[in-house]
């Protein structure tokens, strides 16, 4: 395995992020990570592992009596991630799955001509405008931190760790959100409510390579990434989208934790956003529905702590750590992801209605125990039946 260098273990927006890092903070190998595990860990990778897979991949042979898991739904499910899984493998190598081991490489030259904007301010207007027509629901600016990206990158098949793609001089990293279509959503777990994950990392993908183009006609060096190179969710809290939650996922204003997330590395000079609040964190330390709800018990009920579960945890990081491994153990028993963690937050809401903002405003103040309670005495966050979903 590769060293990886010392990294500042502070940063001064950490405060204002709710970042809380001890000294024994060090950076993340990929290999460690869930999904690169059920590879090349003995422990996680079996023949439901394997299974689970092909079931993405290969056409639609077989489904279960179960409500949401009938051919139909594996069809709409493989359907949405039918986009992203054709970038991921774009080359035609075996060594390259991009957007998820790999950087995405679809991309035309650097223009040598360099446009001239404005003042970074008046430039991130201008790019959060053109994120937003290429299909961004959120958009926000950051500078890069070399503490969240992965120390080594890791391919599947080859089991190599490698050094990361990024080259020096990436500065500011565009993060965008797309969301996951919410009635769908409701039907989870469930093969059929699954096409929300894949339709969402189809759409991230194809927003992610595009805004780099955009920038790459500017001028300026762009390089989209998806799962790849660093977890996102620590660029998103600090480019002003969301909040941590309990259930270990980003909390935004417009759609709870129900969004994909992606990032742009670029040398476009850009005004940076700032962290937000409103009132996730306290809100979460009453509200414990996720865990609760959660089949695997894979969710802590606890305060956020600097406890791990196992090497899938990052180290020095106080947080609400996922249990990913049996997070994992459970998508494959049942054939495909969950997200019941996703559908009954009660962050989860249509905010189109004025009665959600509302909500959601309280949730913010010490009336968030009443939210709390009104929120399960409607029943929000109950399953929606997958044939219900297909006969509206």
């Amino acid at each position: 395995m590769m060293p990886s260098p010392s990294p500042h273990l502070k940063d001064a927006s950490d405060k204002e992020a709710g970042f809380e890092i001890n000294d024994d903070f060090d950076r993340f190998p990929q290999k460690n990570e869930m999904f690169r595990r059920s590879w090349w860990d003995p422990s996680i990778r079996n023949l439901k592992t394997e299974a689970f897979y092909r079931g993405h991949s290969e056409p639609v042979t077989r489904h279960r009596r179960a409500q949401g898991f009938h051919q139909p739904d594996y069809a709409l499910r493989n359907a949405g991630w039918h986009l992203s899984d054709v970038l991921a493998d774009i080359r035609g190598e075996r060594e390259r799955c991009e957007g998820f081991t790999d950087v995405f490489t679809l991309l035309g030259e650097v223009s040598s001509r360099r446009a001239e904007l404005g003042s970074p301010e008046e430039v991130a207007g201008r790019v959060k405008k053109a994120a937003r027509v290429l299909g961004a629901a959120l958009v926000g600016i950051t500078h890069y931190d070399e503490r969240w990206q992965y120390s080594t990158r890791y391919h599947d098949s080859s089991g190599e760790e490698l050094p990361p793609e990024i080259p020096p001089g990436l500065q500011h990293v565009i993060v965008v959100a797309v969301p996951m279509p919410y009635d769908i959503m409701k039907t989870m777990p469930s093969a059929l409510g699954s096409a929300a994950t894949g339709v969402g990392y189809s759409r991230d993908a194809a927003l992610l390579i595009s805004l780099a183009q955009f920038i790459r006609d500017l001028g300026y060096r762009a390089i989209p990434s998806m799962n790849d190179t660093a977890p996102s969710i620590p660029y998103a809290i600090k480019a002003g989208l969301g909040e941590y939650g309990r259930n270990g996922l980003l909390i935004t204003k417009a759609y709870g934790p129900r969004v994909r997330l992606g990032k742009v590395y670029t040398d476009l000079p850009l005004a940076h956003d700032r962290p937000i609040s409103f009132g996730v964190r306290a809100f979460c330390r009453i509200c414990k529905r996720c865990a609760e709800t959660c089949p695997a018990k894979a969710l802590p009920l606890g305060a956020p702590s600097f406890a791990t579960n196992n090497i899938s945890n990052r180290k020095g990081v106080k947080k609400w750590s996922v249990n990913a491994e049996k997070c994992f153990n459970f998508w494959t028993l049942q054939d495909s992801d969950c997200a019941i963690c996703i559908r009954t937050c009660p962050y989860n809401k249509d905010y189109g209605k004025w009665w959600h903002r509302a909500a959601r405003w309280l949730a913010g103040t010490p009336l968030r125990r009443l939210v709390y309670s009104l929120d399960g005495f409607m029943g929000y966050g109950k399953r929606l039946g997958p044939e219900r979903w297909w006969a509206r």
